[in-house]
């Protein structure tokens, strides 16, 4: 097992174009301790169900996501994570993230986040535009984005990273670009560039459904996407995925894992998980209860179970087998996403599928001649000139 996700479901308000599980909390409304002793519950539920695999397993990796886990005290939070410390076998260099909202993070609790064990801050700046941040719903302005990445700048050993989404209505490719380098010049080690997207179920999606969501056209996005890219890369940056961007050595080893396909325990409310199955090949995928109340009564009687499966009987609302073929799938549309492309020989040896069909070696060879893919042996890549159609090269390779 490569990582350990921990989602923290709660965050001061719920923005319009989040599908994520989150609900909008005051702080002081949180149970931060009985939230922790929820998760803690359930590792030692999931960790019981490998077995004898649980010390064996080696964890690169701990990501804090939500929802905004810099809400979560630190002490909490910290308590959790030497929960994972103490179950399983931690990489020397393990990588601990926690997401973070400018509206909840300053030099004292970025200090207080490193001193639990934390590495890793990423910062949901999203706009450096006052009124961009006001059609996405933030509750910052863009002196408070600038100030959280600062902040956590500051803190000795904390390496940070910072999200910002492009292609928003009215948005000129050059004003992305130029958001862009603001951030990279504060000298932060990692960048994440998101096109704004439309989720069903989401505020947006509901109000893009009867046409009255402003949205900017393909070719605005693309400029955009372009743009930030030129600007990145001019400030030393390497873009190494579709949506991704860090200095040399500072790449997020977390979201590494899950390009190349390697199995993840997700804990907390909402989280989803992959875990192997004995021979390696098949695996299993799980989502955790959505509802905090739901999801912290359940986990607390995981915990005690006496016995437990790899689905999380009792406490996962949703299980996936995922077979040999299904894999494959995913680690080809997710491998096609990092720029150095991968190996579908060796992908689909490790899961057991079968990676050069005929059928499969026809669809490549259209895409090469497209000039949406490219072939070195059995590695494929997508030219970055055709990164943008990405999504639909990997399909085609289904």
């Amino acid at each position: 097992m490569g990582s350990v996700y921990v989602h923290f479901p709660y965050c001061l308000a719920k923005c319009p174009y989040c599908d994520f599980t989150s609900y909008a909390s005051p702080r002081d409304r949180i149970d931060h301790a009985g939230y922790a002793d929820a998760v803690l519950a359930e590792l030692r539920g999931r960790a019981r169900s490998l077995a004898g695999r649980a010390r064996e397993l080696r964890v690169a990796t701990v990501f804090f996501g939500g929802g905004t886990p810099s809400l979560w005290e630190p002490a909490e939070l910290g308590r959790v994570l030497e929960g994972v410390r103490a179950t399983f076998s931690c990489a020397p260099e393990l990588e601990v993230t926690v997401e973070c909202n400018p509206t909840s993070l300053d030099a004292a609790r970025a200090q207080a986040l490193r001193d639990v064990g934390v590495g890793r801050l990423s910062i949901g700046s999203q706009s450096l535009d006052a009124e961009e941040l006001r059609f996405l719903g933030r509750l910052h302005d863009p002196a408070g984005a600038l100030a959280a990445v600062r902040a956590a700048l500051g803190v000795s050993g904390l390496r940070v990273s910072t999200d910002l989404i492009f292609g928003l209505p009215g948005q000129a490719p050059e004003t992305a670009a130029a958001q862009a380098t603001a951030l990279a010049d504060l000298g932060l080690q990692h960048v994440s560039a998101y096109q704004l997207t439309i989720e069903a179920g989401t505020r947006f999606g509901e109000l893009a459904k009867v046409g009255r969501l402003p949205l900017a056209d393909d070719g605005r996005v693309a400029e955009a996407f372009l743009a930030v890219d030129e600007a990145l890369v001019a400030r030393g940056f390497e873009h190494y995925e579709i949506s991704n961007f860090a200095r040399p050595g500072e790449r997020a080893r977390h979201n590494e894992g899950y390009w190349r396909g390697d199995e993840y325990l997700g804990l907390g409310c909402g989280a989803v998980g992959a875990l192997e199955r004995d021979d390696g090949r098949a695996a299993t995928r799980y989502r955790n209860p959505v509802s905090p109340a739901d999801y912290m009564l359940r986990a607390t009687a995981f915990g005690d179970a006496p016995t437990t499966g790899l689905d999380g009987e009792g406490l996962s609302l949703e299980v996936e087998s995922l077979p040999p073929e299904t894999r494959l799938k995913e680690r080809i549309m997710l491998g096609l996403r990092l720029a150095e492309g991968f190996d579908l020989d060796a992908a689909a040896a490790e899961v057991g599928a079968e990676g050069f069909t005929p059928e499969r070696e026809r669809a490549i060879a259209r895409s090469v001649a497209r000039g949406r893919l490219m072939r070195e042996g059995t590695r494929l890549s997508i030219p970055r000139a055709a990164w943008l159609f990405t999504d639909d090269t990997a399909a085609r390779l289904f």
